[in-house]
Order: C-alpha cells, then structure tokens, then sequence
C-alpha cells in the first residue's frame, strides 16, 4: 500500500506543493505549502482512527489530505478540481488501486466549501481537517494584518485544535481568539461558509460539530 510517507518523498508531488504555495503567496493568500498539507493529512487520518475505522480508510485519508490542495499549482480557481486530476495521475504512477484513487479524487474534488459537500467518510474527515487549520503561522505579513480580513483573523488565533470524543459522537474545534486584533464576529464573516461545511462533514460521519471560541461553545 502506498503511505503518506512514500508520498512526501516524492519529487514531482513536493515540486508540485512548493509551486503551488508560491503561486498563492504572489497573490496574497495564506499558507498553503507542506506545512498545511501535513497538518490537514494527519488530523484527517485521526478523525478516522478516533472514530474506529479501519487504518486502511484513515491512510487514505491521509494522503487526500497531504494532496487536497496540489491544484493550486495551475489556478486557485476550481482549484479543487485541478487537484483531483493532477492526483489521479501521480496516484496512477505510484501504483495505488483504481478504487482507492477513486475515493480520494472523489474526497479532493469535494473539499471546497463553495461547490463541494460530504459524498464519503473520507471526504468528511478532509473536510474537518482542512477547514480547522485556522493559525497566525499561516500568515505570511503580519504587518498588513490591518489591511486584510483573513490575514487578521487568523493571525487572531493563537490556539486551534481540533478533537473527536468517540463515547459522545462530538468532533469539537477548539479556538483561543485575541479579540484585540479581530472580534469573533469576523470570525464567522468569513469562515460561516467553512462552518457549515464542517458540521455537514460531522453529521455525516455521525458525529455533532462543535465549534468553541475563548471557552464559550458557539455552535
């Protein structure tokens, strides 16, 4: 079975997410490189262990999560798409199985919450993992935070983590905000859309989403 850790050794895949980020940068958005990739392929995979699936499911979880965001090498726009073509290849090339391609392509190309939704358990847990990366390392000028909603909220967040509780059925998202630099308002002027794809993910995985700011539960 291909690994996450086949795929971050990879030359064409690491060209491929350091080209992407860079293109991103130039046109101002917060990180997107190996670091995101990294982060959003291992809480992935934990949703799914957390909740009792099979390693099998929680690997491919993982490594649609390390390549969900590779489309950004050509556009950002439908950059979701883009990604689940440009995988297909390079998963195609190392080997895995018809169907396991197909359940990650189907989880890369539903990631976005402006035109995708919930189809599998492992596009749900992509989803969750994806949307809960909200930190201030993500931005690349914090100088400018003044200038830029996202840039400011989340360099807002000084703590996000993101947990499952398996005997409850809750997958909770847990922020600390210093509402000096964005009230929680902005927050969810922004990210209301990442929100709700989150609980869409949560429900389908049969779990509620909880979302908490500062200690307060706000969904």
């Amino acid at each position: 079975m291909i690994t996450l850790n086949k795929l971050k050794k990879d030359p064409e895949i690491v060209a491929f997410i350091t080209q992407a980020d860079k293109q991103l940068a130039a046109i101002g958005y917060t990180e997107h490189g190996s670091r995101h990739a990294r982060l959003v392929a291992k809480n992935a995979k934990n949703i799914l262990l957390e909740l009792g699936y099979e390693e099998k499911i929680a690997e491919l979880a993982a490594i649609a999560g390390y390549l969900h965001d590779i489309g950004n090498v050509v556009s950002r726009e439908r950059h979701e798409q883009t990604s689940a073509i440009i995988a297909k290849d390079i998963l195609n090339r190392l080997g895995l199985p018809p169907k396991e391609i197909a359940e990650i392509i189907s989880a890369l190309g539903n990631h976005h919450e402006e035109t995708g939704m919930p189809i599998s358990n492992l596009s749900a847990a992509l989803i969750l993992a994806d949307k809960a990366d909200v930190h201030r390392s993500r931005v690349r000028n914090p100088e400018f935070i003044k200038f830029d909603i996202h840039d400011r909220v989340n360099f807002a967040v000084k703590r996000s983590t993101l947990t499952v509780n398996k005997k409850d059925k809750k997958i909770i998202f847990d922020l600390s905000v210093d509402t000096n630099i964005a009230p929680v308002m902005e927050y969810f002027e922004i990210f209301l859309s990442r929100m709700l794809i989150s609980q869409k993910a949560a429900d389908f995985l049969k779990c509620k989403f909880e979302l908490v700011i500062n200690g307060n539960k706000l969904i």
